[in-house]
C-alpha cells in the first residue's frame, strides 16, 4: 500500500509540474489518463482505494450542474433577443437550428442501438437502495397518463425542483424565465445583467474545477482499470466509433440535405470550402475559437454575404450544438445498457427533449457535455450514483469525443448560414466554384 500511495504522490507531482510548464488542460488530462491507467493495471484492485479522490472531483462537477443550467440557459434565451444576433434572419435561423438539433439526438440514439456500447459494462448493482427507490418511482410514473407526465415538467416550486435536481422542470423554468426577462424589456434589463454576470461567475468556477481534472481523471482511471481491467476500453472504443459515425451521418445526410436541396449547391464543394474551419474545430474543440475561421470560409469560399455570415454563425456558436445532442443520445443509451434499463417509448422522448433543450445551453461551458450528460441520464431512470460512475468512466476520453462534436457543430453553423443566405438572396455562387480544394 505504501508503494501505491508513493506512486500516486509522484504522479500528482508530475501532473502539477506539467501544468507549470504551460501545457494545455487537455494534454494534462491525457497524461492523467495514461498514468492512472498504468497504475490501475499494475496495482490491480489495490488501485480502487484512489476512488475517493475521483469521487470528490465528480461531486464538484455535480455541484455545478443546476447553477450552470439555470444561469447559462436563461442568459442564452436572453441573448436570443439581442437584435444584433437575430435581426430579420432570426426566425428562419433558429427554426433550422432547432430542427437539426432535434434530428441529431435521434441519430445518436439509433447509432447506440446498433453498436450497444454499454453492453458488458456492469453498473447495475451500484447503490442498490437508490436503484430500488428509482425503480419504484419509474413504476409509479408509468401509471400516470402522458398528459400528467407532461404537466410534471412545469415545476410547482422551482426552488424545490432545483434542490431535488429535477432537470426537466429546471430547464423549463430557465427557458420561461429568459423569455419573461425579454418580455420585461428595459425593466428586465437589471435582472438580465445579473443573470449574465452570474453565468460568467459560474463559468469561472467551472474553469477552476476543471483545473483539477488531471488529478480526478488519474484517480478514476486507476480505479476503473484496476477493478474492471482492459475490457472496459473495448466498450469505450465502441462508444467513440458510434459517435464519430453518427456525426458523419448527420453531416452527410442532414447538412448535405440542407445545402443540396434547400441552398441548391454542390455539397462536396461546400465541404472543401469549409475545410479550414472544420480542421480548426477538430484541433481546438471550440466553436467559439473557430468562429473567425468559420465566418471567413463562409464569406470567401462559399459566397455567403457578410451580413448573414456575421449574424447566423455567431448565433449558431451559441445555440447550435448538434454534436452535443448526438453525444447525449449515445451516452444515454450507453448508460441504459450499462445499468440494465429497458427503455420505453416515453423514455426515448424524454431523452430527446432533455438532450435538445440542454444542448442549447451548452455554449461557452468547458466540457459542457460532461455536465449535461449527468442531467440527461437522471431524467429517464438512471440513479445519480450510476450517472456519476458512467460519466467518470467516459470523461477521460472526452477530449477525443469533443473534437468530433465540435466539427459537427461548426459544419452545422455553416450549412444553416448558407441555406439562410440562399433564402435571403445573399449567396454569391461564383465564390463557391472557386472554393479551394
Amino acid at each position: 500500500m505504501l508503494a501505491f500511495w508513493g506512486t500516486v504522490l509522484g504522479a500528482f507531482v508530475g501532473l502539477f509540474l506539467l501544468g507549470r510548464t504551460g501545457a494545455p488542460l487537455w494534454a494534462r488530462v491525457m497524461a492523467g489518463l495514461v498514468a492512472g491507467g498504468a497504475v490501475g493495471l499494475f496495482f490491480g484492485e489495490t488501485a480502487g482505494v484512489a476512488k475517493p479522490i475521483g469521487d470528490g472531483f465528480i461531486k464538484l462537477i455535480r455541484m455545478l450542474i443546476i447553477p450552470l443550467i439555470v444561469t447559462t440557459l436563461t442568459s442564452g434565451m436572453i441573448a436570443l433577443g439581442d437584435p444584433k444576433r437575430l435581426g430579420s434572419l432570426g426566425v428562419r435561423t433558429i427554426g433550422l437550428y432547432l430542427f437539426t438539433t432535434s434530428i441529431a439526438v435521434f441519430i445518436g440514439i439509433g447509432m447506440a442501438i446498433i453498436f450497444n456500447p454499454g453492453e458488458g459494462v456492469d453498473y447495475q448493482s451500484v447503490s442498490e437502495t437508490s436503484a430500488i427507490t428509482d425503480r419504484l418511482a419509474r413504476a409509479e410514473a408509468a401509471e400516470r397518463t402522458a398528459v400528467q407526465q407532461i404537466l410534471d415538467v412545469i415545476p410547482a416550486n422551482p426552488i424545490a425542483a432545483m434542490a431535488n435536481g429535477d432537470i426537466l422542470p429546471v430547464i423549463f423554468f430557465s427557458i420561461v424565465l429568459g423569455i419573461g426577462t425579454l418580455a420585461a424589456g428595459e425593466k428586465g434589463r437589471p435582472f438580465a445583467e445579473a443573470i449574465e454576470s452570474a453565468a460568467e461567475a459560474i463559468l469561472k468556477l467551472t474553469s477552476g474545477v476543471m483545473a483539477l481534472a488531471p488529478y480526478g481523471v488519474f484517480a478514476l482511471m486507476a480505479w476503473v482499470l484496476g477493478t474492471q481491467g482492459l475490457a472496459v476500453l473495448f466498450n469505450l472504443g465502441k462508444l467513440a466509433i458510434a459517435l464519430y459515425l453518427a456525426c458523419a451521418l448527420h453531416i452527410l445526410i442532414v447538412y448535405g440535405g440542407l445545402v443540396t436541396l434547400l441552398a441548391r449547391l454542390n455539397f462536396f464543394k461546400f465541404l472543401r470550402g469549409m475545410l479550414d474551419a472544420m480542421t480548426t474545430a477538430y484541433s481546438t474543440a471550440s466553436s467559439s475559437a473557430t468562429l473567425p475561421v468559420t465566418i471567413g470560409n463562409l464569406t470567401q469560399n462559399i459566397g455567403v454575404g457578410r451580413a448573414v455570415a456575421g449574424s447566423v454563425a455567431p448565433l449558431g456558436a451559441t445555440i447550435n450544438m448538434d454534436g452535443t445532442s448526438i453525444y447525449l443520445g449515445i451516452v444515454s443509451l450507453f448508460a441504459a445498457q450499462a445499468v440494465g434499463l429497458d427503455l420505453s417509448g416515453a423514455d426515448y422522448i424524454a431523452i430527446a427533449v432533455t438532450a435538445t433543450a440542454a444542448s442549447i445551453g451548452a455554449a461557452g461551458i468547458p466540457s459542457a457535455s460532461l455536465f449535461l450528460a449527468i442531467a440527461v441520464l437522471t431524467s429517464f431512470g438512471v440513479t445519480s450514483e450510476q450517472a456519476i460512475l458512467i460519466i467518470a468512466l467516459i470523461f477521460p476520453f472526452d477530449r477525443l469525443l469533443d473534437m468530433m462534436r465540435t466539427v459537427t457543430n461548426v459544419t452545422g453553423d455553416a450549412a444553416v448560414a448558407t441555406t439562410v443566405a440562399r433564402w435571403e438572396g445573399e449567396l454569391d455562387e461564383t465564390r463557391l466554384k472557386g472554393a479551394k480544394s
